[in-house]
């Protein structure tokens, strides 16, 4: 029997909730304070407050992969180049824990994965040091100057990447039809190792929604974004302006056999799910670590809880970071 691929969908949603990995997610969070305060003590008129950032920030993380991050705004006069500010922080950051973590550096943030505790937990922190594009405004103007160490995709060689993080945040606040799309869309890419960035996909939802006033339930939702993908991807013209910098079009990070690759992958699971709703669940499957306990759920809120630890987490072979 065809299945309800509404009811389907809200089941996928719920078992993905990060209210079911709260005890974890309260071990990191006590990670994130400790480096907040770490780089506040450190630093201290250097920066600005550091501000959480990411997915968890967004509310669009799902409970089987998701890290959190911190942005870190240094005043201009901090460090004379965005190279010197970017190497302090990752000695700084490996010297302090350094000896209870791999610090690495990587594309624009430093990452520290923590090695395993007594629970088998391995948490993961990105910290993104950026200096503020101009002095004393920050705090008027949210704008800052991250420094690149490698390729940003498509886009030329460059050390430096302007960008506003609190306007990614602002740009999907409140959006609470588009946070669903966009976290059945990061089901799918976990689920089925799909390496898009999920920047990419949040701001092509937000812009569907947008430019073909999406209604409807869950699936058609859903149905309708993964249309709207698969029609526009490969248009000759077509930009993702990055909220924090409207000169990054995040489109550009894709090259053209990935975006005929991605509208591909589009079409070819609308017709299958056209074919037999039963491939739903290939896509889109539940988290079977949460899907009993869920079935007598009836909320349908984003599901993170800042209180008490009372949740289970996940086993040990799901990837969180």
């Amino acid at each position: 029997m065809a299945i309800n691929k509404k009811e389907y969908l809200q089941e996928v949603l719920e078992t993905h909730k990060m209210s079911h990995v709260n005890s974890l997610l309260d071990k990191y969070r006590d990670k994130r304070k400790s480096i907040k305060e770490a780089l506040e003590d450190y630093y201290t008129d250097k920066i600005y407050s550091p501000l959480n950032s990411g997915s968890y920030a967004k509310h669009t993380a799902i409970n089987t992969k998701f890290d959190l991050d911190v942005v870190v705004p240094f005043k201009k006069k901090s460090f004379s180049t965005l190279e010197e500010m970017f190497d302090d922080v990752f000695d700084f950051l490996n010297d302090t824990y350094g000896t209870e973590a791999t610090v690495r550096k990587q594309k624009v943030s430093i990452g520290i994965i923590f090695y395993k505790d007594d629970d088998n937990h391995e948490i993961s922190i990105d910290i993104v040091p950026g200096r503020e594009l101009n002095e004393d405004q920050y705090n008027e103007d949210n704008k800052l100057n991250l420094y690149v160490n490698s390729k940003y995709g498509l886009l030329a060689e460059k050390t430096h990447l302007l960008t506003n993080i609190k306007a990614q945040i602002e740009h999907i606040k409140s959006k609470d039809n588009e946070r669903k799309i966009i976290r059945l869309l990061k089901i799918w890419k976990s689920s089925n190792n799909e390496d898009y960035k999920s920047f990419l996909m949040e701001l092509i939802t937000v812009k569907a929604f947008d430019k073909d006033n999406i209604s409807g339930n869950l699936w058609e939702m859903l149905e309708s974004t993964m249309e709207y993908i698969r029609d526009n991807i490969t248009k000759d013209g077509f930009t993702l302006s990055d909220p924090g910098n409207s000169g990054n079009n995040v489109a550009d990070t894709l090259e053209s056999w990935q975006k005929e690759n991605l509208s591909t992958k589009m079409k070819n699971m609308l017709d299958r799910i056209e074919d037999n709703s039963d491939n739903l669940k290939i896509y889109f499957p539940v988290n079977p670590d949460f899907k009993e306990e869920d079935n007598t759920k009836s909320n349908e809120g984003y599901g993170v809880k800042t209180g008490a630890s009372t949740f289970s987490v996940p086993t040990q072979n799901q990837r969180f970071g």
